[in-house]
């Protein structure tokens, strides 16, 4: 079995997996304010290939990544869209799963809810305020950031460079500026909540990570992962709440993804900077998306631009017309094993995508320039790993109905006839095709 080694970012060191352990691993999903965009899709994939890679070398794998389906911001943008908070937290979630399927990945194997997690949630604030570790104060409660020796381990932040981001008006209620909320009382203007022991209200948002990252997987489990930005305070008060009350460290191993950044800023829906998943997945093929989500080595943040979709996408077509040409069947040949090796590799130290696939590009060049047996079979066996194992298939032509939706479409674009152009693209999604725009014209790939 190949050592795998991980960057654990609370130890600083690179971490071996062991060998036949269950590997859980638990990513930090989307709150569901609003359609997800590209730098939201970043962790689904870096994570669910994560665990495709794990499996592929022989370790048993559980990924969870959960659904915050409860949040301030979620209360805000209903009200912006005069919906309940439920019903527009329930279609934000569909729409979720609707992108991030299309992405063509797979799904994790548990993706929880907060909403279906509050008698979890509820059970963990007890345990914390029996053991001193929260209080109540005012319907709320608050963990006592004090009682926990550990607190700024993760970070390494000084006390009073922190900040909890919590809303105004609660320094009253707590017994210290760094106390934060594990449950909320029902404010005006919310109109969901559940009941609890100190009334109705709902759940902190940390406290929604730690329940369900204990009803899936356990009190400790091998991975907890999730996006650079969550490190403090969501993923450090994670740690002190779980350990707090559970005694056993939370993760042995915290892996954070680099942000995906438009300008040299992070992209982010609360300040307006996004491109939305569905958007490129409209405008590029699955397979240029997800290339691109793993060109960049995940800890590292990863620029944005149309120009790099671009560039991905062309990569893209160069390594199918090298599956076109050579085939797949049978076996790689000893040349091209050793291809395959060096990307396992690159895969087992850290989890180097860009490095892997450099190997791949490496064997399209080395087959391109002279005869390689069993180049191709070699390169679908990486590709699978980088979830492009699609560029082997055969390309279905579209059918006769598909064809003319795509004329119709074509002459309502013309006469700038955007709602029909919209609609008409829907119906051919509906029928398993996405149109791809280009200076030739418009054709019709299949969705992944």
């Amino acid at each position: 079995m190949r050592e795998i080694r991980i960057r654990d970012t609370l130890s600083g060191e690179l971490t071996p997996l062991r060998d036949g352990e269950e590997v859980g691993i638990y990513a930090c999903g989307p709150t569901v304010y609003g359609r997800i965009h590209i730098g939201n899709a970043r962790p689904f994939v870096v994570f669910s290939l994560l665990a495709r890679f794990f499996r592929d070398q022989g370790y048993p794998v559980r990924l969870v990544v959960n659904v915050t389906d409860i949040n301030d911001k979620i209360y805000d943008a209903a009200r912006e869209a005069d919906q309940p908070s439920a019903d527009f937290a329930d279609a934000m979630t569909r729409a979720y799963f609707e992108d991030t399927d299309r992405l063509g990945v797979g799904r994790p194997d548990a993706e929880p809810l907060a909403t279906g997690t509050i008698e979890e949630i509820v059970e963990l604030i007890e345990a914390l305020i029996e053991s001193g570790h929260a209080y109540e104060s005012g319907g709320d409660v608050y963990f006592r950031v004090g009682s926990f020796d550990g607190y700024g381990k993760l970070s390494n932040r000084k006390t009073e460079d922190m900040d909890q981001g919590e809303e105004a008006g609660t320094e009253s209620l707590k017994e210290e500026r760094l106390d934060f909320a594990l449950w909320k009382a029902q404010k005006e203007g919310e109109d969901t909540s559940w009941d609890s022991p100190w009334g109705k209200g709902r759940p902190g948002w940390h406290i929604e990570c730690s329940a369900m990252a204990e009803a899936e997987l356990g009190t400790s489990f091998a991975i907890h992962g999730g996006g650079l930005d969550l490190l403090f305070p969501h993923h450090e008060n994670e740690i002190a709440q779980s350990e707090a009350a559970r005694g056993v460290p939370l993760a042995r191993i915290w892996m954070h993804n680099g942000m995906v950044e438009l300008d040299a800023e992070k992209m982010s829906k609360s300040e307006g900077k996004v491109f939305q998943l569905s958007e490129a997945l409209d405008r590029f093929e699955r397979e240029a998306v997800v290339a691109y989500l793993v060109s960049g080595h995940y800890r590292k943040p990863l620029d944005f631009s149309e120009q790099l979709l671009e560039q991905s996408a062309a990569g893209v077509e160069r390594l199918r017309n090298f599956l076109r040409e050579q085939g797949t069947e049978g076996g790689a040949g000893e040349e091209a094993a050793a291809y395959r090796e060096r990307f396992l590799d690159a895969l087992a130290d850290d989890f180097n995508t860009p490095a892997a696939l450099a190997e791949a590009f490496n064997l399209v060049a080395e087959g391109n320039r002279r005869e390689l047996p069993g180049a191709g079979a070699a390169l679908v066996e990486m590709l699978e790993l980088l979830g492009l194992e699609t560029l082997a298939r055969p390309e279905a032509a579209p059918d006769a109905d598909a064809q003319r939706l795509l004329v119709e479409r074509e002459g309502a674009r013309e006469q700038r006839d955007f709602e029909r152009t919209d609609r008409l693209r829907d119906e051919l999604a509906a029928l398993g095709w996405e149109v791809r725009d280009s200076a030739e014209g418009a054709r019709l790939v299949r969705r992944g």
